[in-house]
């Protein structure tokens, strides 16, 4: 399946900025299962100041701010080819050792909350239980815009029961870690079936599994990915992985706009 991805993001403000660095990670992966045709990055009231990998193979482009820019535009688009692996990634690879994936983070640290679900759940490390996780973790924890907080760990999540992809993605990776299997935070494009223009970027866990290597989990849609996803970024949770991080002096008053459109070709 080829799909067109364009993603950009408006800033307004009311107080000129001064000063101001953005890094992205908004670049489709490049693996067995996807291929990057073409893919760029258009930026106005800035410029990209260079470009580099990460130790997860993220591609992170640094953006500048125009001095006393009042808007910034940034519009990263291009077309990836994709093979459907029923969420197969295959071997670890790249200079983060494997053993990485088993520490657990501030968003992902399992206490109580998290220790109580896994004996509730009974699941093991193998690949039908980590599916059973991902079910649980789907009962549990209702899909509920707005109803989280973007700061909010996996404790918080199944103590609200409620939270988006991003919030499934970290219980699953804290209940994972937990069990002693390697757990990665993904970041990505997701066709949609019932429309193409989306405002935000999705989120769902890989497992590293004995035999297969990593295989995908979308606890938010209950399925493992296929041709519809878009590898773009991973971490050990979503701080590794966000599309848009940096830092200003100035810009108050900020109005942010951002649209996603994906769409088969």
């Amino acid at each position: 399946m080829r799909l067109k991805i364009q993603h950009a993001t408006e800033y307004r403000f009311d107080q000129p900025v001064s000063y101001g660095l953005q890094q992205l990670r908004k670049t489709p992966k490049t693996s067995p299962q996807q291929h990057i045709i073409s893919w760029q990055t258009r930026v106005e009231n800035g410029q990209k100041e260079l470009s580099f990998e990460d130790h997860f193979h993220n591609t992170v482009e640094l953006i500048s701010f125009a001095r006393n820019a009042t808007a910034l535009s940034v519009i990263s688009e291009g077309e990836v080819e994709l093979t459907d692996t029923s969420g197969v990634i295959g071997p670890h690879r790249g200079p983060a050792p494997l053993w990485l994936f088993r520490r657990q983070t501030g968003l992902t640290q399992a206490k109580s909350g998290v220790r109580a679900f896994l004996r509730d759940v009974g699941a093991d490390g193998g690949l039908e239980g980590l599916h059973d996780l991902a079910s649980a973790i789907r009962s549990s924890v209702r899909y509920e815009i707005g109803a989280s907080h973007p700061g909010w760990s996996a404790e918080d999540v199944l103590e609200a029961g409620a939270g988006v992809c991003q919030d499934h993605t970290h219980v699953f990776l804290s209940c994972a870690r937990e069990l002693g299997v390697p757990a990665r935070y993904v970041s990505g494009y997701l066709m949609l079936d019932d429309r193409t223009v989306q405002d935000a970027m999705h989120a769902w866990a890989e497992a590293h599994v004995e035999g297969l290597g990593w295989v995908g989990f979308d606890i938010s849609n209950g399925i493992s990915p296929d041709a519809r996803y878009v590898r773009v970024a991973t971490g050990l949770d979503y701080g590794d992985a966000s599309p848009v991080s940096g830092l200003r002096v100035g810009g108050d008053g900020e109005l942010l706009d951002v649209r996603i459109d994906v769409a088969q070709q």
